[in-house]
């Protein structure tokens, strides 16, 4: 390697560690996020223990150098069900922020250009929703649709989608009255072209940090439902339902409920602070 590309490399690192520092809320957010997601996608190389297996001899051990967070009530390794756990989780934000931004980008857009009297129904809908706290709910449909998985994401989703509409509808009301927007019409350009050309690229930034910060919601409205009873089932190995099977065994075994709750500490945190170090981002380069 010559004496310039080293120097070069070390340009590079430098640039980077002094943007790192910056934007420090963006690094540490952005840590615990590559941090929850290298253990979702690495699971089977960092986990000794299969997450379902079952080791009836060793049920509530203790931490040891075999399980380093101890054992359930039924023998199963708390490590490799957390570290497995995170996989879940992060189906979960992909899922749910999908969805989401499937049905409230559109309506938030449609409200924005199809006059006031689609505007005022599409958002009288959007403040019903608003209306009722987001956990309740994602509670009042899942007991309707009944628990698992995929129904607690669409309640989830569901919850999710005003916020979306509201936040396009306000970026595209302002985006539709700049001059190259005006440009555009005047050059006949159709209403299709304009909103994926114009429209939608321009509200990518704010849209991604509004997905940013409702990953950490998704995440604490999944553990809560699954806590309940209403989400994920056993014997997967989500973190709301390891919180809800250890809680009769916090007197004996508190790692069965402590270690999936610091997990979804950190995975909350860290979207949070990510979702928060892109806003200041975005609002600096305005």
């Amino acid at each position: 390697m010559s004496d310039i590309t080293v120097e070069k490399s070390r340009n590079n690192l430098a640039t980077s560690l002094r943007w790192m520092v910056k934007h420090p809320a963006i690094s540490i957010g952005g840590f615990l996020v590559g941090l929850i997601t290298l253990c979702a996608i690495f699971a089977p190389l960092i986990a000794h223990y299969d997450p379902y297996a079952q080791d009836l001899i060793n049920i509530l051990a203790s931490p040891s150098p075999e399980h380093w967070m101890g054992t359930d009530d039924y023998g199963r390794d708390i490590f490799s069900r957390t570290v497995y756990g995170a996989r879940i989780s992060l189906i979960e934000v992909a899922v749910s922020v999908a969805l989401s931004l499937l049905m409230g980008l559109p309506l938030g857009i449609a409200a924005a250009l199809c006059g006031k009297y689609v505007d005022h129904a599409i958002m009288w809908v959007m403040d019903v929703i608003f209306a009722f706290p987001g956990i309740v709910l994602a509670i009042l449909l899942v007991s309707v649709l009944g628990s698992g998985l995929m129904n607690m994401l669409l309640a989830i989703a569901i919850f999710s989608v005003p916020v979306y509409a509201r936040l396009s509808r306000n970026l595209t009301l302002g985006i539709k009255n700049m001059e190259y927007m005006e440009a555009a019409r005047s050059l006949g350009i159709g209403y299709r072209r304009l909103i994926i050309h114009y429209i939608l690229r321009n509200t990518l930034g704010p849209i991604t940090v509004q997905a940013t910060l409702t990953g950490g919601s998704v995440i604490l409205a999944a553990a809560s439902l699954s806590f309940l009873g209403m989400g994920v089932q056993p014997p997967m190995p989500e973190w709301g339902t390891m919180m809800s099977d250890g809680r009769n065994f916090l007197g004996m075994s508190l790692g069965i409920s402590l270690w999936p709750g610091l997990a979804i500490v950190v995975s909350v945190l860290g979207f949070n602070v990510l979702g928060d170090g892109l806003r200041d981002l975005l609002d600096s380069r305005l």
